[in-house]
Protein backbone atom coordinates (compact mmCIF):
# COMPACT_ATOMS: atom_id res chain seq x y z
CA UNK A 1 0.00 0.00 0.00
CA UNK A 2 1.32 3.45 -0.88
CA UNK A 3 1.89 5.85 1.99
CA UNK A 4 -0.80 8.50 2.56
CA UNK A 5 -0.58 11.79 0.70
CA UNK A 6 0.46 14.58 3.08
CA UNK A 7 -1.84 17.59 2.95
CA UNK A 8 -2.55 20.86 4.73
CA UNK A 9 -6.18 22.01 4.51
CA UNK A 10 -6.52 25.81 4.52
CA UNK A 11 -10.13 26.69 5.21
CA UNK A 12 -12.83 29.18 6.30
CA UNK A 13 -15.63 26.79 7.39
CA UNK A 14 -18.60 27.13 5.96
CA UNK A 15 -20.96 24.18 5.51
CA UNK A 16 -19.31 22.95 2.31
CA UNK A 17 -15.87 23.34 3.92
CA UNK A 18 -17.18 21.14 6.74
CA UNK A 19 -18.15 18.38 4.31
CA UNK A 20 -14.71 18.67 2.65
CA UNK A 21 -12.93 18.33 6.00
CA UNK A 22 -15.08 15.33 6.95
CA UNK A 23 -14.29 13.67 3.61
CA UNK A 24 -10.57 14.13 4.26
CA UNK A 25 -10.83 12.87 7.85
CA UNK A 26 -12.62 9.73 6.61
CA UNK A 27 -9.99 8.93 3.95
CA UNK A 28 -6.92 6.92 4.98
CA UNK A 29 -5.23 7.85 1.68
CA UNK A 30 -4.68 11.33 3.15
CA UNK A 31 -2.51 12.39 6.08
CA UNK A 32 -3.73 15.75 7.38
CA UNK A 33 -0.62 17.45 8.77
CA UNK A 34 -2.74 20.31 10.04
CA UNK A 35 -5.74 22.52 9.33
CA UNK A 36 -5.02 26.22 8.90
CA UNK A 37 -7.90 28.60 9.32
CA UNK A 38 -8.50 31.93 7.59
CA UNK A 39 -11.22 34.58 7.68
CA UNK A 40 -13.63 34.31 4.78
CA UNK A 41 -17.17 32.95 4.91
CA UNK A 42 -17.34 34.37 8.43
CA UNK A 43 -14.74 36.20 10.58
CA UNK A 44 -11.77 34.29 12.02
CA UNK A 45 -13.18 33.59 15.52
CA UNK A 46 -16.10 31.76 13.89
CA UNK A 47 -14.04 29.87 11.30
CA UNK A 48 -11.62 28.78 14.03
CA UNK A 49 -14.43 27.53 16.23
CA UNK A 50 -16.08 25.78 13.28
CA UNK A 51 -12.91 23.89 12.31
CA UNK A 52 -12.63 22.56 15.86
CA UNK A 53 -16.35 21.68 15.93
CA UNK A 54 -15.98 19.64 12.72
CA UNK A 55 -12.97 17.70 13.99
CA UNK A 56 -14.70 16.98 17.30
CA UNK A 57 -17.82 15.85 15.44
CA UNK A 58 -15.67 13.28 13.61
CA UNK A 59 -13.96 12.22 16.85
CA UNK A 60 -10.61 13.58 15.66
CA UNK A 61 -9.46 15.84 18.48
CA UNK A 62 -5.81 15.07 17.70
CA UNK A 63 -5.87 17.07 14.44
CA UNK A 64 -3.86 20.27 14.83
CA UNK A 65 -5.80 23.43 13.99
CA UNK A 66 -3.99 26.75 13.59
CA UNK A 67 -5.40 30.28 13.58
CA UNK A 68 -4.34 32.27 10.53
CA UNK A 69 -4.99 35.67 8.97
CA UNK A 70 -8.02 37.65 10.14
CA UNK A 71 -7.93 40.13 7.23
CA UNK A 72 -7.04 40.02 3.53
CA UNK A 73 -3.61 41.33 2.46
CA UNK A 74 -4.76 44.81 1.39
CA UNK A 75 -8.55 44.97 1.68
CA UNK A 76 -11.35 44.96 4.21
CA UNK A 77 -12.81 41.53 4.89
CA UNK A 78 -15.95 40.60 2.96
CA UNK A 79 -17.95 37.75 4.53
CA UNK A 80 -20.87 35.54 3.47
CA UNK A 81 -23.24 35.19 6.42
CA UNK A 82 -26.06 35.59 3.89
CA UNK A 83 -25.10 32.14 2.59
CA UNK A 84 -23.76 30.28 5.62
CA UNK A 85 -25.64 31.93 8.49
CA UNK A 86 -24.25 33.91 11.40
CA UNK A 87 -21.95 31.17 12.67
CA UNK A 88 -20.91 29.82 9.27
CA UNK A 89 -22.25 26.39 10.26
CA UNK A 90 -25.93 27.21 10.69
CA UNK A 91 -28.32 24.31 10.19
CA UNK A 92 -27.79 22.19 13.29
CA UNK A 93 -27.01 23.00 16.92
CA UNK A 94 -23.69 21.45 17.94
CA UNK A 95 -21.85 21.72 21.26
CA UNK A 96 -19.14 24.33 21.72
CA UNK A 97 -15.78 22.74 20.90
CA UNK A 98 -13.34 22.10 23.74
CA UNK A 99 -10.24 20.94 21.82
CA UNK A 100 -7.39 23.45 21.97
CA UNK A 101 -6.14 25.61 19.14
CA UNK A 102 -2.57 24.64 18.26
CA UNK A 103 0.06 27.16 19.38
CA UNK A 104 1.58 29.45 16.78
CA UNK A 105 0.29 31.18 13.66
CA UNK A 106 -1.04 29.22 10.68
CA UNK A 107 1.40 30.95 8.32
CA UNK A 108 4.38 29.87 10.44
CA UNK A 109 3.02 26.32 10.58
CA UNK A 110 2.84 26.19 6.78
CA UNK A 111 6.41 27.52 6.49
CA UNK A 112 7.85 25.17 9.14
CA UNK A 113 6.05 22.14 7.70
CA UNK A 114 7.23 22.73 4.14
CA UNK A 115 10.80 23.25 5.36
CA UNK A 116 10.69 20.08 7.48
CA UNK A 117 9.02 17.66 5.05
CA UNK A 118 10.77 16.36 1.96
CA UNK A 119 10.54 18.66 -1.08
CA UNK A 120 7.53 17.80 -3.22
CA UNK A 121 5.83 15.76 -0.50
CA UNK A 122 3.19 18.21 0.81
CA UNK A 123 0.05 19.27 -1.07
CA UNK A 124 -1.74 22.47 -0.03
CA UNK A 125 -5.53 22.38 -0.18
CA UNK A 126 -6.96 25.90 0.14
CA UNK A 127 -10.77 25.97 0.18
CA UNK A 128 -11.16 29.59 1.33
CA UNK A 129 -9.48 32.91 0.51
CA UNK A 130 -5.76 32.49 -0.24
CA UNK A 131 -4.45 34.94 2.38
CA UNK A 132 -2.59 32.40 4.52
CA UNK A 133 -0.89 30.74 1.54
CA UNK A 134 0.17 34.01 -0.11
CA UNK A 135 1.46 35.35 3.21
CA UNK A 136 3.53 32.21 3.76
CA UNK A 137 4.98 32.48 0.24
CA UNK A 138 5.83 36.17 0.75
CA UNK A 139 7.40 35.55 4.16
CA UNK A 140 9.43 32.49 3.10
CA UNK A 141 10.01 32.32 -0.67
CA UNK A 142 12.22 29.27 -0.15
CA UNK A 143 9.14 27.10 0.54
CA UNK A 144 7.50 27.77 -2.83
CA UNK A 145 9.50 25.17 -4.83
CA UNK A 146 9.00 22.64 -2.02
CA UNK A 147 5.19 22.49 -2.50
CA UNK A 148 4.09 19.38 -4.41
CA UNK A 149 0.89 20.92 -5.70
CA UNK A 150 -1.89 23.30 -4.73
CA UNK A 151 -5.42 21.97 -5.24
CA UNK A 152 -7.85 24.82 -4.55
CA UNK A 153 -11.48 25.77 -4.76
CA UNK A 154 -11.89 29.17 -6.30
CA UNK A 155 -12.59 31.15 -9.40
CA UNK A 156 -15.02 30.86 -12.28
CA UNK A 157 -15.04 31.47 -15.99
CA UNK A 158 -18.07 30.25 -17.92
CA UNK A 159 -20.17 30.31 -14.74
CA UNK A 160 -19.05 33.90 -14.00
CA UNK A 161 -19.29 35.22 -10.44
CA UNK A 162 -21.29 34.37 -7.33
CA UNK A 163 -20.35 37.39 -5.18
CA UNK A 164 -20.06 39.95 -8.01
CA UNK A 165 -21.04 39.53 -11.67
CA UNK A 166 -17.41 38.66 -12.46
CA UNK A 167 -15.88 37.11 -9.34
CA UNK A 168 -16.16 33.95 -7.26
CA UNK A 169 -16.17 34.54 -3.50
CA UNK A 170 -12.86 32.98 -2.39
CA UNK A 171 -10.84 34.88 -5.00
CA UNK A 172 -12.80 38.11 -4.55
CA UNK A 173 -12.17 38.27 -0.79
CA UNK A 174 -8.41 38.53 -1.34
CA UNK A 175 -7.58 39.00 -5.03
CA UNK A 176 -4.03 40.13 -4.30
CA UNK A 177 -3.36 36.89 -2.43
CA UNK A 178 -4.91 34.87 -5.24
CA UNK A 179 -2.83 36.71 -7.85
CA UNK A 180 0.34 35.91 -5.92
CA UNK A 181 -0.52 32.21 -5.62
CA UNK A 182 -1.49 31.87 -9.28
CA UNK A 183 1.80 33.54 -10.28
CA UNK A 184 3.92 31.48 -7.84
CA UNK A 185 4.91 28.72 -10.26
CA UNK A 186 3.54 25.97 -7.99
CA UNK A 187 1.53 23.38 -9.96
CA UNK A 188 -2.13 24.34 -9.55
CA UNK A 189 -5.36 22.38 -9.84
CA UNK A 190 -8.37 24.71 -9.72
CA UNK A 191 -11.95 23.74 -8.88
CA UNK A 192 -13.95 26.75 -10.13
CA UNK A 193 -17.70 27.29 -10.10
CA UNK A 194 -17.67 25.81 -13.62
CA UNK A 195 -17.21 22.37 -12.05
CA UNK A 196 -18.66 22.84 -8.56
CA UNK A 197 -22.01 23.99 -9.96
CA UNK A 198 -22.25 20.51 -11.52
CA UNK A 199 -21.75 18.86 -8.10
CA UNK A 200 -25.32 19.54 -6.96
CA UNK A 201 -26.88 17.77 -3.99
CA UNK A 202 -30.16 15.92 -4.45
CA UNK A 203 -33.01 15.37 -2.02
CA UNK A 204 -32.30 11.63 -2.15
CA UNK A 205 -28.63 12.13 -1.23
CA UNK A 206 -29.42 14.46 1.67
CA UNK A 207 -32.00 12.04 3.03
CA UNK A 208 -29.46 9.25 2.60
CA UNK A 209 -27.06 11.20 4.82
CA UNK A 210 -29.79 11.69 7.41
CA UNK A 211 -30.66 8.00 7.15
CA UNK A 212 -27.14 6.96 8.20
CA UNK A 213 -28.38 7.48 11.76
CA UNK A 214 -25.05 8.98 12.86
CA UNK A 215 -24.37 12.40 14.31
CA UNK A 216 -22.09 13.11 11.33
CA UNK A 217 -24.78 12.05 8.84
CA UNK A 218 -27.39 14.23 10.54
CA UNK A 219 -25.00 17.20 10.57
CA UNK A 220 -24.18 16.84 6.87
CA UNK A 221 -27.88 16.59 6.02
CA UNK A 222 -28.70 19.65 8.11
CA UNK A 223 -25.84 21.73 6.71
CA UNK A 224 -26.70 20.88 3.11
CA UNK A 225 -30.38 21.58 3.78
CA UNK A 226 -29.45 25.05 5.07
CA UNK A 227 -27.09 25.70 2.18
CA UNK A 228 -29.57 24.36 -0.38
CA UNK A 229 -32.31 26.81 0.61
CA UNK A 230 -30.05 29.72 -0.29
CA UNK A 231 -28.80 28.24 -3.55
CA UNK A 232 -32.19 27.11 -4.79
CA UNK A 233 -33.58 30.60 -4.16
CA UNK A 234 -30.60 32.20 -5.94
CA UNK A 235 -29.98 29.88 -8.87
CA UNK A 236 -33.24 27.96 -9.18
CA UNK A 237 -31.09 24.83 -9.24
CA UNK A 238 -32.03 21.31 -8.27
CA UNK A 239 -29.76 21.36 -5.23
CA UNK A 240 -26.78 23.04 -3.60
CA UNK A 241 -23.30 22.90 -5.10
CA UNK A 242 -20.79 21.21 -2.80
CA UNK A 243 -17.87 23.41 -3.83
CA UNK A 244 -15.08 22.55 -1.41
CA UNK A 245 -15.44 18.74 -1.26
CA UNK A 246 -14.40 18.73 -4.94
CA UNK A 247 -10.84 19.52 -3.80
CA UNK A 248 -10.64 16.47 -1.52
CA UNK A 249 -12.47 14.25 -4.01
CA UNK A 250 -9.86 15.14 -6.62
CA UNK A 251 -7.05 14.00 -4.31
CA UNK A 252 -8.83 10.68 -3.82
CA UNK A 253 -10.13 10.06 -7.35
CA UNK A 254 -8.72 12.50 -9.91
CA UNK A 255 -10.43 10.63 -12.73
CA UNK A 256 -13.77 12.04 -11.51
CA UNK A 257 -12.75 15.43 -12.96
CA UNK A 258 -11.82 16.83 -16.34
CA UNK A 259 -10.50 20.18 -17.50
CA UNK A 260 -7.74 21.99 -19.38
CA UNK A 261 -4.19 23.02 -18.54
CA UNK A 262 -4.32 26.75 -19.28
CA UNK A 263 -3.10 30.14 -18.09
CA UNK A 264 -5.19 31.79 -15.39
CA UNK A 265 -4.63 35.35 -14.18
CA UNK A 266 -6.44 37.17 -11.36
CA UNK A 267 -7.79 40.69 -11.92
CA UNK A 268 -6.88 43.04 -9.07
CA UNK A 269 -7.56 46.45 -10.64
CA UNK A 270 -10.81 46.13 -12.56
CA UNK A 271 -13.58 48.63 -12.06
CA UNK A 272 -16.21 45.88 -12.37
CA UNK A 273 -14.06 42.77 -12.51
CA UNK A 274 -11.87 42.73 -9.39
CA UNK A 275 -11.33 39.14 -8.32
CA UNK A 276 -12.16 37.68 -11.73
CA UNK A 277 -10.15 34.62 -12.75
CA UNK A 278 -9.22 35.37 -16.34
CA UNK A 279 -8.97 31.85 -17.74
CA UNK A 280 -7.38 31.54 -21.17
CA UNK A 281 -9.68 28.63 -22.03
CA UNK A 282 -9.21 28.97 -25.77
CA UNK A 283 -5.44 29.56 -25.39
CA UNK A 284 -5.52 32.86 -27.25
CA UNK A 285 -2.89 34.77 -25.21
CA UNK A 286 0.16 32.61 -25.77
CA UNK A 287 0.85 32.72 -22.02
CA UNK A 288 2.31 29.55 -20.55
CA UNK A 289 -0.27 27.40 -18.72
CA UNK A 290 -0.11 27.66 -14.94
CA UNK A 291 -3.24 25.78 -13.82
CA UNK A 292 -5.31 22.69 -14.49
CA UNK A 293 -8.68 24.45 -14.66
CA UNK A 294 -11.47 21.92 -14.15
CA UNK A 295 -14.78 22.06 -15.99
CA UNK A 296 -16.37 18.60 -15.63
CA UNK A 297 -17.20 16.18 -12.84
CA UNK A 298 -18.70 12.71 -12.73
CA UNK A 299 -21.51 13.76 -10.41
CA UNK A 300 -22.70 10.26 -9.56
CA UNK A 301 -19.16 9.09 -8.84
CA UNK A 302 -18.51 12.16 -6.70
CA UNK A 303 -21.58 11.62 -4.52
CA UNK A 304 -20.93 7.87 -4.28
CA UNK A 305 -17.46 8.66 -2.91
CA UNK A 306 -18.90 11.17 -0.43
CA UNK A 307 -21.55 8.71 0.73
CA UNK A 308 -19.06 5.90 1.21
CA UNK A 309 -16.59 7.96 3.21
CA UNK A 310 -19.02 9.91 5.39
CA UNK A 311 -20.71 6.62 6.36
CA UNK A 312 -17.38 5.61 7.93
CA UNK A 313 -17.38 8.43 10.47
Amino acid sequence: MTSPRKIIIDTDPGQDDAVAILLALASPELEILGITVVAGNVPLPHTLRNARTICELAGRREVRIFAGCAEPLLRKLVTAEHVHGKTGLDGIALPEPTMPVAPGHAVDFVIETLRREAPGSVTLCPIGPLTNIATAFQKAPDIVPRVAEIVLMGGAYFEVGNITPAAEFNIYVDPEAAAAVFASGVPLVVMPLDVTHKALTSRAWIEGMRGLGTVVGRAVASWTDFFERYDTAKYGSQGAPLHDPCVIAYLLKPALFGGRHIHVAVETEGRYTTGMTVADWWRVTGRAPNAMFMSDVDRDGFFALLSDRIARL
